[in-house]
């Protein structure tokens, strides 16, 4: 569900416009910039006329808040589907690690707007914590608790810290591989993360 007040005579075909006012968005966000778009510019993008996209949308901060309350609320979906039949709290992290850098290089577009344009306000950047950054967060954190609990993980360490650090070496992957000059998978960093918070996490 989006913050975006949509009239009710509109039935028919709301989904596809509304799924492409998003992307179309997306794509212009990552290449001009949040503050440099224009509703038009969306609008022109996903082919319908500006009114259109008011139809969907209050404005470009709705269309904003829109692409990560879809974002997130797909990404923690998948997870928790990944991970409902997993038991041990190791596992769990890693499907987590893979997924997020999974989702994120698929959509290089997505992942610019999202590690870039999204941080562009403190304003933003309160909301989205507020939202369902918090929730994925949760996740991680639960899974870090269940680890402790198990003996696995070391217990001198605060669960929601460890969730900050486990959710930030992954968003730092994210952000070096669209900014840099390099060409790479961006997946298998993954691993990298995995080895060295295991290691400082290992109860061993």
């Amino acid at each position: 569900m989006t913050r975006s007040s949509r009239p009710t005579s509109v039935k028919n075909g709301v989904s596809d416009k509304h799924s492409a006012i998003l992307r179309a968005a997306v794509r212009v966000f990552a290449r001009k910039g949040f503050f440099n778009s224009k509703v038009s510019d969306i609008a022109s993008e996903a082919g319908v006329a500006d009114g259109t996209v008011y139809l969907y949308f209050k404005g470009k901060d709705d269309i904003l808040h829109s692409i990560f309350d879809r974002m997130m609320a797909e990404f923690i979906g998948e997870g928790r589907r990944l991970i409902e039949k997993i038991t041990n709290p190791e596992l769990k992290l890693k499907r987590i690690a893979e997924l997020h850098l999974e989702k994120l290089s698929a959509d290089r577009d997505l992942a610019i707007v999202f590690q870039v344009e999204l941080r562009g306000s403190t304003k933003f950047m309160q909301e989205f914590s507020a939202a369902g950054f918090a929730e994925y967060l949760d996740i991680i954190r639960r899974t870090i608790v269940e680890g402790q609990e198990a003996g696995v993980f070391r217990t001198d360490i605060k669960p929601i810290v460890g969730a900050k650090i486990f959710y930030g070496a992954l968003d730092e992957m994210v952000t070096n591989w669209i900014l840099s000059k390099k060409t790479y998978q961006l997946p298998p960093m993954a691993a990298e993360v995995l080895k060295i918070f295991f290691g400082g996490m290992s109860a061993k």
